[in-house]
């Protein structure tokens, strides 16, 4: 089954199971052609289709609750409910029960593009080095949290740099089109839950955002609280792409509450 085929049939299975913005799925479809590491981001359905043949080596491993669709902008930073300051990976929309090297191997390779691209600035060899390093030392430490805020100065300064400047980040959610129209029942109850405080007059926005979800619904609530300004995402989830792939016979779960809880 070539791209294309696979791609068309992974869209048919995605609408099943979610109401798709076809725009989004159109301008995701521009993008894959922009560059490989963008494709490779965008493919994590045809990634699994061909995980068990190209890397049948790794598929023995023992499996853990894996990210799956893991790569090298799949890593940022949050604020804990401490307050400090968190970094580590941020999207697990695929999780699921894969052999622990996939994670392993696909950021190596999306590193390796990235390289190509000149997006970072080391080699192949460091990138791997680096990654190994960092899975070993974790394990090592029980999978502890990356806290910036004792530690790492210099990544705390990349983190809290000119992008995170909140006047830019107001101005791109201000750009987002207004939701006109009902909105979906489950998406506003999420959205209510995730305020400060029930019944918050807010406006609903809907961002495109994202590579490997373009084409699921994203809302965002933006309201006034307590002297400034607050915003709650949520998007559509579906099952792993790993169902899709036949992965497993029982009935599609999505493992993203799974891998939040076991964090």
């Amino acid at each position: 089954m070539n791209i294309v085929k696979s791609t068309r049939k992974y869209e048919e299975w995605l609408r099943r199971h979610t109401s798709v913005v076809e725009p989004d799925l159109r301008l995701k479809h521009q993008r894959m052609k922009e560059s490989v590491f963008m494709f490779l981001r965008a493919t994590f359905y045809r990634w699994v289709q061909l995980w068990a043949e190209v890397c049948s080596d790794f598929t023995t491993a023992p499996k853990v609750l894996a990210v799956g669709d893991l790569h090298v902008e799949n890593f940022g930073t949050w604020r804990d409910a401490e307050g400090r300051l968190i970094w580590g990976i941020n999207d697990f929309d695929e999780a699921y029960q894969m052999p622990y090297p996939n994670d392993l191997a696909r950021l190596a390779v999306s590193a390796a593009f990235a390289i190509e691209e000149t997006h970072l600035g080391i080699s192949k060899k460091s990138a791997c080095e680096a990654i190994l390093d960092g899975y070993v030392e974790s394990l090592k430490a029980g999978g502890r949290p990356y806290v910036l805020e004792e530690e790492n100065d210099w990544l705390r300064r990349i983190a809290l740099g000119e992008l995170r400047d909140p006047v830019h980040f107001w101005e791109k959610m201000d750009s987002f089109e207004l939701v006109k129209g009902p909105i979906p029942l489950a998406a506003e109850d999420a959205l209510q839950n995730l305020l400060p405080e029930k019944g918050l007059g807010c406006r609903v926005v809907r961002r495109v955002a994202g590579l490997g979800s373009l084409g699921h619904q994203r809302l965002v609530a933006i309201a006034e609280w307590r002297g400034g300004r607050i915003a709650r995402e949520a998007k559509a989830l579906v099952p792993s792409s790993c169902y899709w792939v036949g992965e497993s016979d029982g009935v599609p779960e999505i493992m993203y509450p799974a891998i939040i809880s076991r964090a």
